[in-house]
């Protein structure tokens, strides 16, 4: 859960961003320069994908300025969606640039080049390699501490850059070295095929926030025992959760002692949010003050019972 939140959450995420568009720029340079002077195909698509992260980079900065204001009158929720958004277009402009770094690598793969120049490919591989593992590392420490869900989908193509460039300095190390100019194209195409894998992932995840996927069980369960815990809580029901950004919701029915005064259940109301809180700093949360004992139609129920023809 993230460590840190507000304005200082706010300042680790926007300076990761600019950080990732700042290298971005620079790595596209240094592999531009080398995809002219090498002829590689795998070094192109090292190129596509420092090309797909400057654009993804970019929309990430946006997403996080957005997703980073404070709740409006049109969207008292927050903007927390907007990171979820970055990551989904993301994951789109990862698997188009895939795409077109596997079909450029099945020709060369077909059709086989010798490589050019090897030693300026190899140096500037191992410089962008330098240069993504240092973002990379900042990254890490700002999601764990954030929790930001836009800085871990751009931190996603940093991962791959980094095992792309490794990919690039040993297709271009082995082919000069052993005369296989084939292994060009089939870096390339392995290439093409961890971008697309990765970029499911994070696109999956991406739709499960749009779509406010609950909470994992265990986090669940958490709360639910969080809950139970305390001495004036009788018992729950219909629980709901969702993360949106870097913020956890949690919803629910409390149902409390019959005899209980408002005032006094107010109180225990309190004291539950504030334990949760500690639990997950910053999360937004609605409790149902309710009498215990009481039947009514709840939303657990709805979801346990089987699916009736009008609704399959």
């Amino acid at each position: 859960m993230p460590s840190v939140t507000g304005d200082r959450s706010s300042l680790l995420v926007r300076r990761a961003a600019l950080a990732s568009v700042a290298l971005a720029l620079g790595l596209v340079l240094l592999k531009l320069t080398a995809a002219l002077v090498t002829g590689s195909i795998a070094v192109l698509s090292s190129l596509v994908d420092s090309l797909a992260d400057v654009v993804a980079s970019a929309i990430t900065w946006a997403s996080v300025r957005v997703s980073r204001q404070p709740p409006d009158r049109a969207h008292r929720f927050g903007h927390g969606k907007a990171e979820a958004l970055s990551a989904l277009a993301q994951s789109t402009l990862v698997l188009a640039s895939a795409l077109f770094v596997v079909t450029a690598a099945a020709q060369r793969a077909i059709d086989p080049r010798p490589v050019r120049a090897e030693a300026a490919g190899i140096a500037v591989m191992l410089a962008a390699m330098v240069l993504t593992g240092l973002l990379l590392a900042f990254q890490w420490h700002v999601v764990r501490r954030t929790g930001s869900q836009a800085i871990a989908a751009d931190s996603l193509h940093y991962r791959a850059d980094l095992a792309t460039n490794l990919a690039v300095l040993v297709s271009l190390v082995v082919a000069s070295r052993f005369g296989l100019p084939w292994l060009d194209g089939l870096t390339g195409i392995a290439i093409a095929f961890w971008l697309a894998t990765g970029a499911a992932r994070i696109g999956r995840q991406a739709i499960d926030t749009l779509m406010d996927r609950e909470l994992p069980d265990p986090l669940r369960s958490k709360i639910e025992a969080t809950v139970r815990a305390h001495p004036e809580v009788v018992d729950l029901h219909d629980l709901r959760t969702r993360r949106s950004g870097g913020t956890v919701f949690i919803e629910m029915h409390l149902e409390l002692p019959p005899t209980m005064t408002v005032r006094e259940a107010h109180a225990v109301c309190e004291a539950v949010e504030d334990e949760l809180r500690a639990l997950f700093p910053g999360a937004e949360i609605v409790l149902h003050q309710e009498p215990a004992g009481i039947a009514d139609l709840r939303l657990d129920d709805r979801i346990r019972r089987p699916a009736g023809p009008a609704s399959r």
